[in-house]
Formats: structure tokens, sequence, C-alpha cells
């Protein structure tokens, strides 16, 4: 089977990592996996990649296409009737104007359309959606010496929380984050805003901290839950996407609202139970629920093999 992801190359030609991650588990699994990578920003950025993505496939012969994130395959399927598969990652739920059309054409003509939760099902629109959650890498995202991890990312004797995403990110809501860190009382408290470095480095970060903080306003299925829970990482969360039933009822992962006195009192809750416990067994969990990688790779084959029927 030879499929051709199509996806934005805005970063100097490279997917984004959990779309690298899951053309990669594909092909460990037998899959002929090759990138068709979108340069341009905005919708009318996107629309100039029709006619090259258009010459590329008179080219290059492939069974399917799989797009990665509403604007994506919009310009894939203008640029060829192959049959289309389409993975809306989370925010493509809010898309408003302009991009609201974009999703209810790929909805009425894509093949198939494929979602990361439950939750983005509420919307109408999206009833037929094909559930398929993105899979973390567990030879990646694994349990790692704690002293080891925090000498690789520069961590001191502190305790310390991690906030894994661009603060300025409306959705990642750090200003949550920020307000509840306040109402934390103790010198011995970092709170550590990690944006911007390797993929390869983000393990570390994971491991040598005491518990990731996710904040916010609306996600998919947040693969930083995932990683964290593969590092055995306590976690404190606010409700969103598949959050909750990623970490169902597991000892170190907290559910909190959007009140940061909530958010404080759930993170003091992980550090104790990381104080007292050391680290969870979240990494079984995910193994338990199917969200490793390989398990996701022959979901996805599955649904392949069903759009090409």
């Amino acid at each position: 089977m030879k499929i051709l992801f199509v996806s934005s190359g805005n970063k100097k030609f490279e997917d984004s990592p959990i779309v690298a991650s899951q053309a990669e588990s594909l092909r460990r699994v037998g899959v002929d996996v090759d990138h068709f990578f979108i340069l341009g920003k905005g919708f009318y950025g996107y629309l100039r990649n029709i006619f090259k993505l258009n010459n590329y496939l008179k080219k290059n012969k492939y069974d399917l296409i799989h797009a990665h994130y509403s604007l994506s395959g919009f310009v894939a399927l203008f640029a060829s009737n192959q049959p289309l598969i389409v993975s809306l990652m989370g925010s493509d739920v809010h898309s408003k104007g302009m991009m609201k059309i974009v999703i209810l054409w790929l909805i009425k003509y894509s093949k198939t359309t494929i979602v990361k939760s439950e939750g983005m099902k509420v919307n109408k629109y999206f009833q037929k959606a094909v559930i398929i959650p993105n899979g973390v890498d567990i030879d990646v995202f694994k349990p790692i010496d704690k002293k080891e991890a925090q000498k690789q990312v520069g961590f001191k004797s502190k305790k310390n929380i991690v906030f894994i995403g661009n603060p300025s990110r409306r959705e990642k809501n750090s200003r949550l984050a920020f307000d509840a860190f306040d109402l934390l009382e103790g010198s011995n408290l970092e709170l550590n805003v990690v944006s911007g470095v390797q993929f390869k480095d983000i393990p570390y970060y994971y491991n040598a901290a005491d518990l990731l903080l996710l904040t916010s306003l609306w996600e998919g299925s947040p693969n930083v839950i995932k990683e964290a829970m593969a590092c055995n990482c306590p976690v404190v969360a606010t409700d969103v996407g598949d959050v909750a039933w990623v970490m169902g009822n597991e000892p170190g992962y907290y559910l909190a609202t959007f009140d940061p006195e909530d958010v404080a009192k759930k993170v003091l809750l992980a550090l104790q139970y990381s104080e007292s416990h050391g680290r969870t067994n979240g990494r079984q969990r995910i193994i338990k629920l199917g969200l490793d990688a390989e398990t996701t790779a022959k979901r996805l084959i599955s649904v392949y093999q069903a759009t090409l029927q």
C-alpha cells in the first residue's frame, strides 16, 4: 500500500512531530509513505499549492492521499480525484467563516474523515467521522532516570512543573497556568515553559519533571498527555478533548477546572503524589488503551483498506 501524506512544510520542509511520528509508525508495519509539503500560510497561501500537488500527482501514483489538518485536506481535495482521507486535529472543530465552509466541503467530498476524540464528534457535522487518536511512540517516550534527565535539560533540585507548548497560542491558555502557579507557595517550585526545543529532547523534560501541567481551552487528543503518561510522569490537566478518558482513574493524574485555585490545588496533590510515590503507572494505561503508535498504525491501515474497497 502506497500512501501520500499531505501537510504543512513551513517548518523547514518538515512535518509536525505528530504527523512525522504517524508516518514512521506506518512504515514500521509495512506501509509505503511519502510526503508532500505545503509551503504557504493562510487560506490563499495554501491555495497556491493546488497546482503544485496536481503536477506532483501526475508523476507519482498512490493508492490514496491522507491529508493532515483542514487546509491541507482542502488542497488535496481540489488537486486530485484520488481517494482522500482527512485527519482533523482539534482546532478544526472551532472553525468559523471561510474555514467552516472548508470543513463542510471536506466532510462531504473526502472518502473518510478522521477525528481525534469523541468530544470532536459533538459537532453535528462530524457524526460520521472515524475516531483515531494520535498514537505515542513508546520506544521514544519511556522512563529515563530522573537525575540523568534533569542533567540533560538543566533542571536543578527544585520541584519542576513543565508546561509544554507555545504559550502564545490562545488554545493553550497559558495565563491559567501562570495564575495558578502564582498561588503556589514555596521557593522550591519552578514552572518551566518548554517551547521551541528539539523533539528528541522532549522525553527528557517529562522524565525530569515532577508533573506536566496542561491548561488548554480545547484540544482534540493532546499528545503531551499520552507522552507524559508513557514516561510515567504525573499530570494535571483541564478536561479537554479525550484527556479524562486517557487518564481514567489512574493514580497521579488529576483533572482540573478553569479556576486557578482549583488548578493550584490539583498541582499540590500531584506534587504530593510525586513526593510519596515517585512515578506513576501511566505507561501501562497507554498500552492497555491501545494508544501506542504501532496499534494506532494498524487501526489506520484498517481505515485505508475500508476506504479503498
